[in-house]
């Protein structure tokens, strides 16, 4: 066992005696030391249920003959960071969590990994972390939250923050605010949509990292701590088997991952953290495909906020593997890869049927035969965009209008409340990349404000940084290069027109090449708005959207 090296032999006599000092006995000592990442924080909503699924954990991994150990990772609540400095420090997470959770893992000889995350950053941070590894883990999340309801309607976090919009535009009183505020977020969980905690629980169990229902049991069932018990119990099988996160994450599950995440019609974000997690196996994944992979597949979901149902539905229609099950039908799927069950994923799914096709819509009747994420490129993103193509109003799929230039989400939004952003326009915010921002912020209140003042079908926002899960409407993000290095979107002029051509994946201004070496020559970059801490480290290191803002080591790749 791995962990032989710190409690076998005379030469490690003085770690037993630390271990003696935990107060573990030597029957605990003589089998496989089981390493538990917890989550848990009394910050986060999606966290602070956690320590009920550790417990549940640790009965699990005791049960089948482990000794479980617990340590923690941080997690940011991205709804609470959202609009101010703390967003700077939500994307940036992903990477100390993985660091951290390496210098754990290792640094106490772990035999396996059983990692337990939930919100935003958490689960791919973890992701990589496995991947990097590449000793026997297995995930099982906090779960979702369920949904509030107001005036007898389901409701999520996204139509809180678009209320706050309809609230500057006059259409909702402090008492209409203050029922949202009150109803919007009834458990704990990760928020109740298709934002991204769920999407990346979702093709955590899609790529064959979780057990069935890690992605759609709500938080608050008692179905979710059965599932971490079962998750405690099938890491000592992965153990005994030799099973690694680098037999299950191959090039071949994350072409899985990503036509599930077409299916489901994801988060943007999963754009940004498939990439970074396939580095950390071995494996470059170019975005780029995602347009080939988009093409056959049907997006079959609407989940909020592209619709109104929510995690619980699709819990209750059969979950992920049922919708895995209706990509299998036309043969979508590779159906041979094996997983964190210990089965292959065509195992996994067999007889897992769509129990509610208002939820998951049949393989032959989908909502649109192409997937929910869509990959730009043009002159305004030579490397690439992205957008949530099923969250999009059919008319917005194909715009142009006049550049409305911001270079920072706080001048945007000022804009926008104050009236000052027509229909026709398209908001473009800049400088809030992974190195520009620091951080590459999320978007979601100018966004939010854009469909609370009733925009949402004829305005477009264009930036660099990125969007929450919870972002509906034609809001494009990871332009890349950014505008910090000298990306083309960092010479958009006020009133340039830009033409936005989402069913035939371009993003373009109108702009001479005359005039736009022009505006290179006159173009200076900027100073780094943080040169202290994490943040100026950070810029250093951190690439492009397009490839995931992983870190790389200045002059020396990874």
């Amino acid at each position: 066992m791995r962990s032989d090296s710190v409690k076998k032999g005379i030469d490690h006599a003085p770690h037993r005696a630390l271990f003696n000092a935990l107060g573990v006995t030597r029957e605990e000592l003589d089998r496989p030391l089981v390493g538990i990442v917890s989550s848990y924080n009394e910050i986060v909503p999606g966290h602070m249920n956690i320590d009920k699924i550790v417990d549940a954990v640790k009965l699990g991994v005791a049960m089948a003959g482990g000794t479980p150990f617990v340590f923690p990772a941080i997690a940011v609540c991205d709804g609470i960071a959202m609009g101010h400095q703390g967003m700077k420090y939500s994307l940036v997470t992903r990477d100390l969590i993985a660091d951290s959770t390496e210098a754990m893992a290792l640094a106490h000889q772990f035999d396996a990994l059983v990692m337990v995350p939930n919100c935003d950053k958490n689960v791919p941070g973890l992701l990589m972390a496995a991947a990097r590894l590449n000793i026997p883990t297995i995930f099982v999340s906090g779960g979702p939250m369920l949904a509030g309801c107001v005036k007898g309607q389901k409701t999520s976090l996204s139509s809180m923050f678009e209320a706050v919009g309809a609230h500057a535009a006059g259409k909702m009183t402090d008492e209409e605010v203050e029922e949202y505020e009150n109803k919007a977020c009834p458990t704990c969980g990760s928020c109740s949509g298709m934002y991204t905690a769920n999407s990346m629980n979702c093709l955590t169990e899609a790529i064959g990292m979780a057990l069935k229902g890690n992605g759609t049991i709500p938080a608050v069932y008692s179905e979710r701590i059965k599932l971490a018990k079962l998750a405690g119990m099938k890491i000592m099988e992965l153990l005994e088997k030799d099973i690694r996160p680098r037999d299950i994450l191959t090039k071949e599950a994350f072409v899985n991952a990503l036509t599930v995440d077409m299916a489901l019609g994801c988060s943007t974000n999963t754009m940004l953290h498939l990439p970074a997690i396939a580095h950390e196996a071995g494996i470059e994944l170019n975005i780029d495909i995602a347009n080939e992979i988009s093409a056959r597949t049907p997006n079959l979901c609407h989940l909020a906020p592209a619709g109104h149902t929510y995690i619980e539905d699709l819990n209750e229609a059969g979950g992920v593997y049922a919708v895995m099950n209706e990509l299998s039908k036309k043969g979508l799927l590779n159906l041979d890869l094996i997983t964190a069950t210990g089965k292959t994923v065509g195992e996994n799914i067999a007889g897992c049927v769509n129990r509610n096709p208002e939820v998951i819509r049949p393989i032959d009747n989908p909502y649109s035969q192409t997937g929910g994420i869509a990959v730009l490129k043009g002159n305004l993103a030579p490397d690439t965009a992205v957008v949530k193509r099923s969250a999009v109003a059919q008319q917005m799929l194909k715009h142009e209008g006049p550049a409305r230039v911001f270079d920072s989400e706080e001048d945007a939004i000022v804009a926008i409340k104050g009236g000052k952003i027509k229909p026709g326009d398209v908001i473009v915010i800049r400088y809030e990349g992974p190195k520009g921002g620091p951080g590459m912020r999320e978007m979601l209140n100018p966004t939010s404000a854009i469909m609370g003042m009733g925009l949402g079908s004829s305005v477009a926002l264009i930036t660099d940084g990125r969007f929450s899960g919870a972002t509906r409407g034609a809001c494009i993000g990871h332009v890349s290069p950014e505008a910090a290095v000298g990306g083309n979107i960092a010479l958009v002029e006020e009133g340039d027109i830009i033409q936005i051509d989402i069913e035939n994946n371009s993003l373009n201004f109108v702009v001479s090449d005359e005039e736009l070496a022009r505006r290179r020559a006159n173009w200076k970059p900027r100073q780094p708005k943080i040169t202290t801490g994490y943040l100026s480290r950070y810029v250093a290191m951190v690439t492009g959207g397009n490839r995931g803002a992983i870190l790389e080591v200045p002059d020396r790749k990874n």
